[in-house]
């Protein structure tokens, strides 16, 4: 039998408990309390959910119970909490990729397959493993080198990594020399310059005067496993731009670079899923050493391309299989010249370490092939341009009945282009009036938005440029005479009207607002909101993570142009001292049913990594 502790150790047990439960909660209180909003939130604060604040996410029945309730719009607006301060991160998370942060792979446990790439796709955090805080510069961020200068050089402080500079040094990617990297324009297999190499495949295709516009009509280009995106840097000058595409992979921070240099950039990889482009985007396809397995999986990889290129587009190959004689690469130029043949494409040129691949203008190449080839012609029912979050298919897509009775896509050359109506307008039932009035309607609107912001903003105050809500592309086009370029981001629940986008001569993704973009902190210099609030809050999404996802991409010292009801541009405004914004300016509609707020973030430092930039 057992016998009875005496009650005396039983209290002396409990106050004992009892006061090591309050030290940990002062301790608690004084490590995150004190730091008045200067520490780092870890990832799923409760107490910023409550005020549905959870980075990209939050609560979501409690989203549910607002959409569900009654209360007027201002009644919402006016009663919501909002935060004096947003936390800031902790330094090492200056660089956060939400959607493509690794570390939550194994967090979430993923089975991923890394042969497939599935570790460089999108997989975005749940709920309670999202951040709730401001995403500090790195010690010491300057304000960017201004274009076209930021072509050739960088600020090493921007993006403290330096490796790429000695893995690559024989190849002339990137220098480091002194407070800034240099980019000497050269490549792993264009050593002597970009722009050499240019004229090189120019030349190659017998286009005048070694220019690779082609007379205006070569205007978009598609660059897979681009580095630091020199090869689209030159193409600027010719008034080509690119799409650069390269993994955050083990070359880490090449797109960051890219853009820091002020060169159209995206992160994203060739693995299982479509690419965020629709179908008949671009003249151009270029893999230059982009250690691509085109023959993995029946050459999914390459029917992707397929799938992008325009009648007539070409595929520019640079790579050892394109040249070597080892028994290897023998193989595999064999097989993949058995690949593209059963495609439908043809040499249109060979020469040295290149060879560039052409589609045909038709679907005739098509309907001539036996019976049973492969890979076969897409169903019927498959949409080429239905893209967010699609697998990829084993198959070809055919052109649409226009593109196969006119032989090509019908656009006119650049940059006439930009302000033509596209053949494809009529697949959304849109009328060439229509659009011509979107073009006039978006020209008024930018030049009102120039003067609101007045002194603020000089020829080249800004460069990198997205519209989150672009619909047509008449924001960017009304840009063309300004040295900026434009990422056109399109609602993945919406029209798919980013056809248009690159029929004008634009580029752009498929993106979901609920979802953080895939691209880095601190990479562009303004972005324009038109409603795209009003539309995340019928989603059921949060706008506070909005405002977050916003600040994380925007520079410091760039800015923010939100078109929206006046409720919405009120909610805002709660929010600028939280978010260390500055209002530049207001403008309300004359009927009073849409407003305009411009502001401008501000250039600030973590407290431990302040240092005058002046």
């Amino acid at each position: 039998m057992t016998r009875a502790r005496p009650d005396g150790a039983q209290k002396k047990r409990l106050f004992l408990s009892v006061g090591l439960g309050a030290l940990v909660l002062v301790f608690l209180y004084l490590y995150y309390g004190s730091n008045s909003g200067e520490s780092a939130l870890e990832y799923g604060s409760r107490s910023l959910r409550r005020l549905g604040s959870s980075y990209m996410g939050g609560d979501e029945d409690s989203d549910k119970q607002e959409d569900s309730s009654n209360k007027s719009e201002s009644d919402e607006v006016d009663n919501s909490i909002t935060p004096k301060s947003f936390p800031v991160c902790d330094d090492r998370h200056s660089e956060l990729i939400p959607c493509l942060d690794r570390n939550i792979h194994s967090q979430m446990r993923l089975k991923l397959d890394l042969s497939l790439m599935e570790h460089y796709e999108r997989h975005c955090p749940l709920p309670e493993r999202r951040f709730n805080c401001l995403i500090p510069p790195p010690p010491g961020y300057k304000v960017p080198i201004k274009w076209p200068a930021s072509r050739d050089e960088v600020w090493k402080v921007n993006i403290p990594h330096t490796h790429l500079a000695h893995e690559k040094s024989d190849q002339n990617w990137m220098v480091v020399k002194g407070e800034k990297i240099n980019f000497p324009g050269g490549g792993t297999h264009f050593h002597y310059g970009a722009d050499k190499y240019i004229a090189h495949i120019a030349n190659m295709l017998n286009f005048s005067d070694n220019n690779l516009n082609n007379e205006g009509n070569l205007r978009t280009v598609f660059d897979v496993g681009c580095g630091v995106a020199s090869f689209g840097g030159y193409l600027l000058s010719s008034n080509i731009i690119a799409m650069s595409l390269a993994p955050n992979d083990v070359h880490q921070n090449q797109i960051q670079f890219a853009l820091e240099r002020g060169i159209p950039a995206y992160l994203g990889v060739l693995g299982t899923k479509r690419l965020p482009y629709p179908s008949r985007s671009f003249e151009l396809a270029h893999c230059s050493r982009c250690r691509i397995d085109w023959l993995q999986r029946d050459g999914i990889l390459l029917l992707e391309l397929d799938r992008l290129l325009r009648p007539g587009g070409y595929f520019a190959y640079s790579s050892p299989e394109a040249y070597a004689q080892d028994e290897e690469d023998l193989r595999i130029w064999k097989q993949m010249s058995e690949l593209v043949g059963r495609m439908c494409w043809k040499i249109a040129a060979k020469k040295n370490q290149t060879v560039i691949w052409q589609k045909p203008l038709t679907n005739d190449c098509y309907l001539e092939r036996e019976p049973g080839t492969q890979p076969p012609l897409c169903r019927s029912d498959d949409d080429p341009d239905a893209v967010w979050n699609v697998a990829m298919e084993t198959c070809i897509t055919p052109y649409s009945e226009h593109d196969h009775k006119t032989g090509g896509s019908g656009l006119a050359p650049w940059p006439e282009r930009l302000t033509s109506p596209s053949p494809r307008l009529a697949d959304l039932g849109y009328s060439s009036e229509m659009f011509e009035k979107d073009v006039e309607l978006w020209k008024q609107r930018v030049d009102s938005y120039w003067n609101l912001l007045g002194a603020k903003i000089d020829s080249d105050t800004v460069r990198n440029v997205m519209d989150m809500k672009a619909n047509l592309g008449s924001f960017a086009a009304a840009l063309k005479d300004k040295n900026v370029w434009v990422m056109n981001v399109v609602p993945e629940d919406g029209p798919n009207t980013l056809k248009i986008v690159y029929d004008r001569g634009l580029i752009g993704s498929i993106h979901n607002w609920c979802e953080a973009y895939s691209t880095y902190p601190r990479t562009y210099d303004m972005l324009h909101a038109s409603t795209i609030f009003s539309d995340i809050e019928k989603k059921g999404c949060s706008r506070e993570d909005l405002l977050l996802e916003i600040d994380r991409i925007l520079r410091p010292s760039g800015f923010v142009i939100i078109r929206d009801r006046p409720a919405i541009v009120n909610f805002v405004k709660k929010y600028l001292s939280a978010l260390r914004w500055e209002e530049v300016a207001t403008s309300t509609g004359q009927d009073g049913d849409e407003a305009v707020l411009i502001i401008q973030k501000k250039l600030w430092l973590a407290p431990e990594s302040f240092r005058d930039t002046d």
